[in-house]
C-alpha cells in the first residue's frame, strides 16, 4: 500500500545543514581574490552633490577604489534620453539626492574593516534643499497612480444612511524588515559580459532578468546562486540599487566584490512597510446586516517610484455587503522606496477593516464573531464567482472553542485576573490563492535516487521539504531517496517566492514532472521488457516505485539497470488553466487573542493565541505550523512594538537598530495554538493546497487591538499599542 508523504510532519530535509552551520548563505561564499565594500551614504534628505573628495580614502591602506557617479561604469539599461524620476533610483547616475541614507559612493578594500574606515574618510558636500518626510503634513500632495483604480459596488458612501454606523481613522507606522541575515550581494565579472552573483534573493530568475535588462548582456551569461536565504519576506523580491552599485564596483575593479549592509542601512536601502492613514466608514441594520463600507487609504512612497499594494482590496470582498467603495492614494516623501512586507498591503488594510467591524459590533451590542458569521460571503461579492473552497465558518468555530470565546464578556472591562484586565479579541484574514507557471526537471538514477530541480527559492518555509513530499507521493519513491535542488539560475524556470504561491506553483510542476517521468518509464518498459510488450504506457500502474501490469512488477531501478541506462531525465512546464475565470480562490485565516492589560501602567501581555488556517491541503504540518507561528510573531510586533521613528528635521531614522526598534522576542510570544482546516481545494492545483504564509499575519494586529479594547474599553487606532496610549 502506498505510504502518503503529503500531510506528514516531516523534518526539514536541510535542517541538519542549518543547525550544524554547513548551510552556506550568500555571505559565506569566498570567491578567489574577493574584496570588501562599504557604503558612503547621504547625510541630507534632498538636494544635490556638489563635490566628493576621495583623496584620503584612496590613500588609506588596502583600498582598491572609490566608485561614485563621477567614475562609475555606465549602466546601459538606464534610459539616458528619459530622465523621468519615476523609473526608480538610478544608482550613481547623477548628483541628485532624494533621501537620507541614499548611497553616494562605494568603497572597496581588501578587508571589511579597511573598507569601513576608508568610507569614513570620503568627504561629500551638498547643495541642500527642503525635504519632506512627515506624511501627515503632506496630505495635500496625495495623488492617485494610474494603476490605483477606484472601486464601486452599489451606492457610494451608503454606510452614512445606515441605522448603525462607525466612522474612524486607523494609522499604520513605517515598519522595517529586520531579518537576522543582513542584505547584500557578492558580484564577480568573470569576463566583460559574464556576471556571477551570490545573492540574498527570493527569485534567482527575476534577478537574472533584471540584470539582463540593466546591463544588456545575454541572460545565460548571468549566473545567480541563492541556495539558502536567512529570511526575507518581501525585502528580497527585487534587485535594489545598492546591489547594482556593488555590481558596478566589481565591473570597474575586475575582481569579486562583497557587500553586506549594516543594521542601520537595512532601514533605508531594502524597503519597509509604508506608513498608511486609512478611513473606514461602515454601516449596518440594527440586526447586524452590513449595508455599506467605504475604505479610503493614503500611503507613502518615494519621490522616484510609485509603490502600490492591495491595502483596500480586502474590504471589497471579505463580507457580503451590497454597497462598497474604495479609494487609494500615495504621498511622495523624501524616503527610499517601500516594498511588500510579509502579509503586505492586505495586512495594513485588514487592521482597519477588522478593527472597524469590531467597533460596529460594540455599537450593535453584538458578539463580533456572530457579526462576521452573519455577514459571511457565500460567493465572492467582488467577482460574483463561487469559491474554489471556503471553510471560514468552520475556522471560526474551531478557533472560538480553542480560545474559550464563551468566557468573553461583550461589555468591556468586565473580566480581571489577579489585578490585570482581561480581554478577548478576534479578526479574519484573507489572501489570494495563486498558481503561476513553473518548470521542473527530474533525474531518476539507476541507483533508485530521484533528483528534482527548479529555480525556486526558500526564504524559510521549508520549500525543499514540501517538494520532496510532493514528489514522493507522485512517484511512490521513499522520501529518503529524493532530493530537491533549488536556488540556482541554471535550474528550470520558477517564479519568485512571494505571495504564498510557491507550493501551489512549483509544487504543481514537481507533481506534473513526476507523472511525466512515470509515463516515460512506462514507455521504456513497453519497448524493453517482455511482460510489458503489448501494454500501453498509459495503462501501466505505478506503485511504490514499481511499474505494474497484471501480476508482473518491475522496480524503477531494475528497469534502468536492465536497459543499461545510468539515468532518465524529464522536464515539464506546469501552469493553471481556465479555473481562475470560474472560481474565486483565496486562503482564509481567523486569529483569536486573549490579553491581560495592567490598569495602572498600560502594559499589554498576550496570554493565549489561536490561529486557524483555511488553506487547503497542508503539505507538511510541522513546517506549516512554524509558518503560522512566524506570522504570529510578526503580528505581535505589528500590534505592540514595531515603529520606525523619523526625526523630520533631518529626515533621518532615529531608532535604526535592534536596541531601539523593538521586535518581539521569545518572552513576548505566548502559548500559541495553530489549527488547520486541512481540506483539499478541488480546483486550484493537483495537491489541493493554497497559500499559508501571508494569512498567518493578515488580520492578526486587529485581533490584539480588539482584545485590548475588550479588556480596557479604550480603542487604540494608531499602531503600535504602547502603554502611553492606554493610560
Amino acid at each position: 500500500m502506498k505510504k502518503q508523504a503529503v500531510g506528514q510532519s516531516m523534518d526539514r530535509v536541510d535542517g541538519r545543514l542549518k543547525v550544524t552551520g554547513a548551510a552556506r548563505y550568500f555571505a559565506d561564499h569566498q570567491p578567489e581574490g574577493m574584496l570588501y565594500a562599504a557604503l558612503v551614504c547621504s547625510t541630507i534628505s534632498n538636494g544635490r552633490i556638489t563635490a566628493i573628495d576621495t583623496t584620503k580614502a584612496l590613500r588609506a591602506p588596502g583600498v582598491a577604489d572609490v566608485i561614485s557617479h563621477l567614475n562609475a561604469p555606465p549602466v546601459p539599461g538606464y534610459k539616458l534620453e528619459n530622465p523621468n524620476p519615476k523609473q526608480g533610483l538610478k544608482i550613481f547616475y547623477d548628483d541628485r539626492i532624494y533621501s537620507n541614507g541614499q548611497p553616494v559612493a562605494i568603497v572597496v578594500a581588501n578587508t571589511l574593516e579597511r573598507a569601513v574606515h576608508a568610507a569614513s574618510l570620503v568627504k561629500v558636500t551638498y547643495n541642500q534643499e527642503v525635504h519632506q518626510t512627515d506624511m501627515a503634513a503632506n496630505m495635500d500632495k496625495a495623488f492617485q497612480n494610474k494603476n490605483m483604480k477606484d472601486y464601486l459596488r452599489g451606492e457610494a458612501d451608503a454606510w452614512k444612511k445606515a441605522p448603525v454606523s462607525v466612522e474612524a481613522e486607523y494609522n499604520i507606522p513605517i515598519e522595517v524588515h529586520n531579518p537576522m541575515e543582513l542584505a547584500g550581494i557578492i558580484a564577480h565579472w568573470e569576463t566583460p559580459d559574464k556576471l556571477t552573483l551570490y545573492a540574498k534573493t527570493q527569485g534567482v530568475k527575476s534577478v537574472q532578468q533584471t540584470l539582463k535588462n540593466l546591463f544588456q548582456i545575454p541572460e545565460e551569461n548571468i549566473t545567480v546562486h541563492s541556495q539558502f536565504v536567512g529570511g526575507a519576506f518581501g525585502m528580497a523580491l527585487r534587485v535594489w540599487p545598492v546591489e547594482v552599485a556593488t555590481i558596478l564596483a566589481a565591473q570597474k575593479i575586475r575582481k569579486p566584490v562583497k557587500l553586506v549592509l549594516n543594521r542601520r542601512e537595512m532601514f533605508t536601502l531594502v524597503g519597509y512597510r509604508p506608513a498608511a492613514i486609512q478611513k473606514i466608514g461602515i454601516g449596518a441594520t440594527r440586526d447586524g446586516k452590513l449595508t455599506g463600507i467605504t475604505h479610503e487609504a493614503v500611503a507613502l512612497t518615494s519621490p522616484y517610484e510609485d509603490f502600490t499594494e492591495a491595502i483596500v482590496n480586502m474590504s471589497r470582498m471579505m463580507y457580503a455587503c451590497p454597497n462598497v467603495n474604495t479609494h487609494y492614494q500615495l504621498v511622495p516623501l523624501n524616503l527610499s522606496t517601500p516594498v511588500w512586507m510579509r502579509g503586505p498591503g492586505e495586512a495594513t488594510g485588514a487592521f482597519a477593516l477588522e478593527s472597524a467591524l469590531d467597533e460596529l459590533a460594540h455599537q450593535l451590542n453584538m458578539d463580533p464573531l456572530q457579526l462576521r458569521i452573519l455577514n459571511h460571503a457565500d460567493i465572492d461579492p467582488e467577482k460574483n464567482l463561487p469559491y474554489s473552497s471556503k471553510y471560514l465558518k468552520e475556522a471560526y468555530e474551531m478557533g472560538a472553542a480553542k480560545i474559550g470565546w464563551q468566557q468573553r464578556s461583550n461589555t468591556p472591562r468586565q473580566l480581571q485576573d489577579n489585578g490585570w484586565l482581561v480581554g478577548y479579541g478576534m479578526s479574519s484574514g484573507v489572501f489570494g490563492a495563486g498558481r503561476g507557471k513553473a518548470t521542473a526537471s527530474t533525474t531518476l538514477k539507476a541507483d533508485g535516487t530521484l533528483v528534482v530541480r527548479s529555480a525556486a527559492a526558500d526564504i524559510g518555509p521549508g520549500t525543499a521539504t514540501a517538494m520532496v513530499q510532493i514528489a514522493a507521493d507522485a512517484t511512490g519513491i521513499d522520501v529518503k531517496k529524493i532530493k530537491f535542488l533549488l536556488g540556482e539560475s541554471a535550474y528550470p524556470e520558477a517564479p519568485r517566492q512571494g505571495g504564498s504561491s510557491t507550493v501551489s506553483t512549483v509544487g504543481s510542476a514537481v507533481n506534473d514532472v513526476c507523472l511525466a517521468l512515470q509515463h516515460k518509464l512506462g514507455e521504456l518498459a513497453t519497448t524493453g521488457h517482455p511482460a510489458f510488450k503489448n501494454v500501453q504506457a498509459a495503462d501501466i500502474r505505478h506503485e511504490d516505485g514499481q511499474l505494474v501490469t497484471g501480476t508482473t512488477r518491475i522496480g524503477y531501478t531494475e528497469l534502468l539497470q536492465q536497459q543499461q541506462l545510468p539515468e532518465v531525465i524529464v522536464t515539464t512546464t506546469s501552469q493553471g488553466g481556465e479555473e481562475r475565470k470560474k472560481y474565486a480562490m483565496y486562503s482564509f485565516s481567523v486569529h483569536f487573542a486573549k490579553v491581560h492589560v495592567h490598569p495602572a501602567t498600560g502594559v499589554v501581555r498576550i496570554k493565549h493565541i489561536v490561529s486557524v488556517a483555511d488553506s487547503g491541503t497542508i503539505v507538511n504540518t510541522k513546517t506549516a505550523r512554524s509558518q503560522m507561528i512566524g506570522g504570529v510573531v510578526g503580528g505581535i510586533g505589528m500590534a505592540l512594538t514595531e515603529e520606525a521613528l523619523l526625526d523630520h528635521r533631518f529626515g533621518r531614522f532615529v531608532n535604526n537598530n535592534y536596541a531601539d526598534y523593538h521586535v518581539p522576542v521569545n518572552a513576548d510570544t505566548p502559548p500559541t495554538d495553530v489549527l488547520f482546516i486541512n481540506k483539499k481545494d478541488p480546483v486550484i492545483n493537483p495537491m489541493g493546497s493554497k497559500g499559508l504564509g501571508e494569512i498567518s499575519l493578515i488580520g492578526f494586529a486587529a485581533a490584539v487591538s480588539n482584545a485590548v479594547f475588550n479588556a480596557t474599553g479604550k480603542r487604540v487606532r494608531d499602531l503600535p499599542i504602547t502603554p502611553d496610549k492606554l493610560i
